[in-house]
């Protein structure tokens, strides 16, 4: 079966603040539920955590880093699962149940398995 990636897209927040814990409730009722299908996935620290990294030169050139995000948006990548599912509808039924679906987004996207 094919494996998606549902990368959820939101408000920049701390899902570990006591004030998440209700939207963590519905997190983990969705896992319950999709269980038979989530084949890994994570949350994010808020986007103020990243550092972003550039070769400058290309391959062996010299290493930049950047403190945050590439770009300032409304939502930002704050998760994702990876989802092993019949087919593309499948995946976007299971997709429409992730909370972060019902105030932003959640991108579904094939993914490719190189090798055996």
């Amino acid at each position: 079966m094919p494996t998606y990636a549902a990368i959820i897209y939101s408000s920049d927040l701390d899902w570990t603040a006591p004030e998440q814990e209700a939207v963590m409730a519905d997190y983990t009722e969705f896992g319950e539920a999709a269980a038979a299908v989530i084949r890994g996935g994570a949350a994010l620290y808020p986007t103020g955590t990243a550092t972003t990294v550039r070769v400058r030169g290309g391959k062996g050139g010299d290493i930049v880093t950047t403190d945050g995000p590439f770009a300032e948006t409304k939502e930002v990548l704050s998760g994702f699962y990876l989802l092993e599912c019949a087919d593309l509808d499948e995946a976007i039924k299971v997709a429409a149940q992730i909370p972060g679906a019902w105030d932003g987004g959640v991108e579904v996207r094939p993914i490719i398995q190189f090798g055996g």
